[in-house]
């Protein structure tokens, strides 16, 4: 086997292959990921001259582009000798065979899904189920430490992913929702779509599909799986109800899977499920918690105690009556429309490498902010898409922006200064997490405190 990127994934593949028995070759473009890789006593060796035909298959890592803009001239050679492309989770279904009877749930979707997965993991641990969540989110797939007979793997799975598998089934699949990202690694939205759909074509009777059906792509779909009949599909909504579905509307969840439309209870004391956005991923949550067989006052009990996400409309702290919100994950335009749809009174930090600056499909939200602050490549753009229409300042960058915020916010009654920024982070950090850090040391750093309190701090 041949094993190409040696990030978190790809290490953890092949610390898998030798410990099943094999001896892995390895390889990456960044000779610090070989370096680290021939440290712990892989065997590395430069794919461009190896000989492929002493390879069953070649293993990629999902950052490893396969298609677009152009195939990765690794997976060029590995075409040209007929091996095999597999991904993580390929090798995952391959071992399933072998492990304890269980379930897995695979979790998918441009926005949600680290929620939605630690949400589903989260509510399995808090009825007793042995859980393992992972993937896309925390430990890679092949990292899980198996489970006893009885036990669910969910799963996160991103659209590099899921491009990689050809035999990867989950017995519940989630869809939560689709917009523009990752066009250049799919060509264009019908690649993009295509590649998420694949989640759900290998089900079959007995398996469950929940759908999100608040974009035209989940209903799509949805209508497709409903007329092939061959699984039960479940459609979800954050902000209608729906027959045969599950919804949260006006802050209530709503489960009418049986037919008959059954209120199970509100929201309101799940803080870190707040805003429409985190509806739709609690019906997906409950839905796939039901697939699996647990009650509705279980799941609804143990949405109250989930404390949410680092870097996901995280509270870092409050003072004089003004909230910080750490939102650093929202990397698009419409990931921080779900921020923004949340809150009124905002100081808006946005900005980043940016995948679009066009943000003219947040005008419905422009009433809420009072003033904007630009960081980053993408400022220069964002101003001229505000500009007449949301007050801006070019901040330049986060610990400036985070200062003018303050000053501006302080003494003007209840508001939120929120990190959103619809924008990658590469052009200032290593990572997403790195920039959410970087918001709540700033916050801290300004507020004259090492740490806020439990009652001013934490998650919402």
């Amino acid at each position: 086997m041949a094993v190409f990127g040696l990030g978190r994934s790809g290490l953890a593949v092949a610390a898998a292959l030798r410990a099943g028995g094999a001896e892995p070759v390895l390889w990456d473009d960044n000779h610090r990921q070989r370096d680290g890789a021939s440290a712990a006593g892989f065997r590395v060796e430069d794919m461009a001259t190896l000989d492929w035909t002493r390879v069953a298959a070649l293993v990629l890592s999902p950052g490893v582009p396969l298609t677009h803009p152009e195939p990765h001239p690794v997976v060029r050679a590995a075409r040209g000798a007929s091996v095999p492309i597999l991904g993580d989770m390929e090798l995952f279904q391959m071992a399933r065979a072998d492990l304890p009877a269980h379930k897995v749930v695979a979790v998918t979707g441009t926005n949600g899904k680290s929620t939605t997965t630690a949400l589903i993991g989260h509510v399995l641990g808090g009825s007793g189920r042995a859980a393992a969540v992972g993937g896309n989110i925390g430990a890679p797939v092949l990292a899980l430490d198996p489970l006893d007979e009885g036990g669910v793997y969910v799963l996160e799975l991103s659209s590099y992913q899921i491009d990689l598998t050809e035999a990867f089934v989950p017995d519940v699949g989630v869809f939560l929702n689709l917009t523009p990202d990752h066009l250049d690694r799919h060509g264009d939205m019908a690649g993009y779509a295509t590649a998420k759909e694949r989640l759900f074509t290998r089900q079959c009777a007995g398996q469950t599909a929940v759908i999100g059906v608040d974009d035209a792509h989940g209903l799509r779909f949805a209508d497709r799986l409903h007329a092939q009949g061959t699984v039960r599909v479940i459609p979800i909504s954050g902000a209608r109800l729906l027959a045969g579905g599950v919804a949260v509307q006006n802050g209530t969840l709503y489960d009418q899977i049986a037919g008959q439309l059954t209120p199970v209870g509100s929201l309101s004391k799940a803080p870190a499920l707040r805003g429409q956005h985190n509806g739709q991923n609690a019906a997906a949550a409950y839905a796939a918690c039901r697939a699996l067989g647990l009650d509705a006052n279980t799941i609804l009990d143990a949405f109250a105690t989930f404390p949410g996400l680092a870097h996901r409309m995280q509270r870092v702290a409050t003072a004089n009556g003004i909230e910080f919100v750490n939102d650093s994950k929202a990397t698009n335009v419409d990931a921080a429309a779900r921020a923004l749809a949340s809150f009124d009174n905002i100081y808006w930090i946005a900005g980043g490498r940016p995948k679009t600056t066009d943000l003219s499909g947040l005008e419905a939200l422009f009433p809420r902010i009072r003033r904007a602050y630009l960081i980053g490549e993408a400022a220069a753009g964002f101003a001229e898409s505000l500009d007449g229409k949301v007050d801006w300042v070019m901040a330049g960058d986060l610990g400036t922006a985070v200062t003018q915020a303050w000053a501006d916010a302080k003494g003007r009654g209840r508001a939120v200064i929120l990190l959103s920024p619809a924008c990658a982070s590469f052009d200032q950090f290593p990572n997403f997490e790195a920039r959410g850090d970087a918001f709540a040391a700033a916050v801290r750093a300004l507020l004259g405190r090492d740490t806020p309190s439990a009652a001013e701090g934490g998650r919402p």
